[in-house]
C-alpha cells in the first residue's frame, strides 16, 4: 500500500520532515537495514584483524594497500554515475503513472453521446464502459504481479465479472503471438459502431467524439504495456551497480584506521615530537552516513524502477480497478439522465459574489487580490515624462556602425569598431531611418527621391556639455 504523508507535510514548520525519519514503513531504514548490517559487520571484521592480527611488518604493508584503496575510491564518479541513473528512473517513474488508463472521460462520453432509458440503451452503456475496463484488467494482470496473483487465469477475470463465458471464448479463439488486450476495444468499436446504426448514437460527430476517447484510453494501455516491455538498458543499471559496489569495496580498506609509522623502526637518538594523525575512530560515522546515502540512492532506484511490484511504495492497481469498475458503472447507469432540479444559483442577482468565510479563514478575505507585479509600481512624477509623443520615423532606424577590416573577420560583419575618433569626441550622432521611397517612373515619381535612401545628421555638442 503507498506510504501518504502529505498531510504531516501541509505547513512548513520547524522540524516538519523530523516526524518523518520515526517511521519504519516504507521508510530507508526498511530498505537498507540488511546491506547496512553487512557493511558494519565487514568493517569491524577488517578493523579487529588489523588491531590484533597482523604483525608490525604486516601493518605496514596493509597501510600501503589502505593508502591505494582510498585513492582510487575518490576517483570513481560515483555522484555523477549514480544521481543521473535515480533521476532517469523517477522521470520513468512518474511516466509510468500517468500511463495508467483511467475511464473518467471515457464514461462522461458514453453518458452523454448513448442514450436510451429502455433496457437496450442501458445494456450498451454498461457493456461499452464494462469492455474498456476489462481491457485495463489484461493489461494491467500483464505488468503488475499484485494483479497476476488477484487474477491468475482468466477463469478469475470471468468470476470476476469483467467478461462473459462467451467472450471468453470468443477471446480465446483469436490466435495470436502477442499480449491481446486490445481485443475488448475492438469489441468496443464494433459495439459503438453499431449503435450508431440502431440511432443510440444521433450523430457522427458524437460517434467521433467517442471513439476518439477510446483511442486516448487505448493509447494509455499500450503506453503502459511498452513501459514494462522497454526496461532502462541493462548496461546502465550494471554500471551503476558496480560503481556502489566497487566504491564501498575499495572504502572497507581505505577508510580503515592505520598507525601513522606502522612497520618502520623509530630513530633511537632523537626523538621529535610526536605527530598528529589520524583520529582513531572505531565506528566510523562518517563512512557509514556516506554508505547511507549513496547505497539509500541505489534502493530507491532500485524500488522504483517498475512500481508494478509489491514494495510499500507501489503503485495500488488492485485498488484502481476497483475504483475505476464502480465509479465508471455509476456514471453510465445510475447517473444516466438522473439530474436535480436546475434552480437559480445563491448569487442570482448579485454583481460581485462572494463566498462567506470561516472564523478560522477570516483573514484570507482582508488580503488584496493579486493584480500584476507591475502594479504598485511607482512613476515619476515629472509630468512631462507622461506626455504622449509621436515616434519619428527617421529616429527609429539602427545605430550607423563603423567596422574595422581586421577586427570584422573576429566579430562578424555588423559588429561595431572598439576604436573611437577624437574628431568625433562630444559630437552625438542621430540616427535616421533609410527612407524607402516609392520611385515609379511611369507613375511620375520624383528622380531626386531616389537619391535619399539614407542620410546622417551629426550635431556637434557645446563645449560646456564636454566639462565633466
Amino acid at each position: 500500500m503507498t506510504v501518504s504523508y502529505t498531510l504531516k507535510v501541509a505547513e512548513a514548520r520547524f522540524g516538519g520532515f523530523s516526524g518523518l525519519l520515526l517511521r519504519w514503513r516504507g521508510s530507508i531504514y526498511k530498505l537498507l537495514y540488511k546491506e547496512f548490517l553487512l557493511f558494519s559487520a565487514l568493517y569491524a571484521t577488517l578493523s579487529i584483524t588489523y588491531r590484533l592480527l597482523l604483525t608490525q611488518e604486516q601493518k605496514h604493508v596493509y597501510a600501503q594497500v589502505a593508502q591505494y584503496c582510498s585513492r582510487s575510491a575518490e576517483l570513481i564518479p560515483l555522484s555523477f554515475v549514480l544521481g543521473f541513473y535515480v533521476t532517469l528512473v523517477v522521470n520513468r517513474w512518474w511516466a509510468q503513472y500517468t500511463s495508467i488508463p483511467l475511464p473518467d472521460q471515457l464514461m462522461c462520453v458514453i453518458s452523454a453521446s448513448v442514450h436510451g432509458v429502455d433496457q437496450r440503451g442501458r445494456l450498451l452503456r454498461r457493456t461499452l464502459i464494462r469492455y474498456a475496463n476489462l481491457a485495463s484488467v489484461l493489461v494491467l494482470r500483464s505488468v503488475s504481479t499484485r494483479v497476476l496473483k488477484r487474477f491468475p487465469t482468466m477463469q478469475h477475470v470471468v468470476d470476476a465479472g469483467f467478461m462473459s463465458l462467451e467472450e471468453r471464448k470468443k477471446f480465446e479463439s483469436l490466435k495470436s503471438d502477442f499480449n491481446k488486450y486490445w481485443v475488448p476495444c475492438v469489441w468496443f468499436t464494433n459495439l459503438a459502431a453499431q449503435a450508431r446504426r440502431d440511432g443510440r448514437i444521433r450523430d457522427d460527430i458524437a460517434l467521433c467524439l467517442l471513439l476518439e476517447e477510446l483511442n486516448k484510453y487505448r493509447a494509455k494501455c499500450s503506453m503502459l504495456f511498452h513501459y514494462d516491455w522497454i526496461s532502462i538498458p541493462l548496461v546502465y543499471t550494471q554500471v551503476v551497480t558496480i560503481a556502489v559496489y566497487s566504491f564501498f569495496a575499495l572504502t572497507l580498506v581505505g577508510r580503515q584506521f592505520v598507525e601513522p609509522e606502522a612497520g618502520t623502526e623509530k630513530p633511537q637518538e632523537l626523538e621529535p615530537p610526536p605527530a598528529l594523525g589520524d583520529l582513531d575512530m572505531y565506528v566510523p560515522l562518517t563512512t557509514l552516513l556516506q554508505f547511507f546515502f549513496y547505497a539509500g540512492w541505489l534502493k530507491v532506484a532500485e524500488q522504483i524502477i517498475n512500481p508494478f511490484g509489491e514494495d510499500d511504495d507501489d503503485f495500488e492497481t488492485n485498488q484502481l480497478i476497483d475504483r475505476n469498475l464502480q465509479v465508471s458503472l455509476l456514471a453510465v447507469d445510475d447517473m444516466y439522465q438522473n439530474l436535480p432540479p436546475a434552480d437559480k444559483d445563491a448569487y442570482w442577482d448579485e454583481e460581485q459574489p462572494q463566498p462567506p468565510y470561516t472564523a478560522a479563514t477570516a483573514a484570507d478575505s482582508l488580503r488584496p487580490s493579486f493584480l500584476g507585479s507591475t502594479f504598485n509600481l511607482r512613476m515619476s512624477d515629472d509630468p512631462e515624462q507622461s506626455v504622449q509623443v509621436e515616434a519619428s520615423p527617421r529616429l527609429a532606424g539602427p545605430v550607423p556602425t563603423t567596422q574595422t577590416p581586421l577586427l570584422s573577420r573576429f566579430l562578424g560583419t555588423g559588429a561595431p569598431s572598439p576604436a573611437i575618433s577624437l574628431r568625433n569626441f562630444g559630437r552625438r550622432v542621430v540616427p535616421r531611418t533609410p527612407h524607402l521611397l516609392r520611385f515609379r517612373g511611369e507613375e511620375g515619381g520624383e528622380a531626386e527621391a531616389a537619391q535619399r535612401i539614407e542620410e546622417e545628421v551629426t550635431v556637434e555638442l557645446p563645449d560646456e556639455h564636454l566639462e565633466p
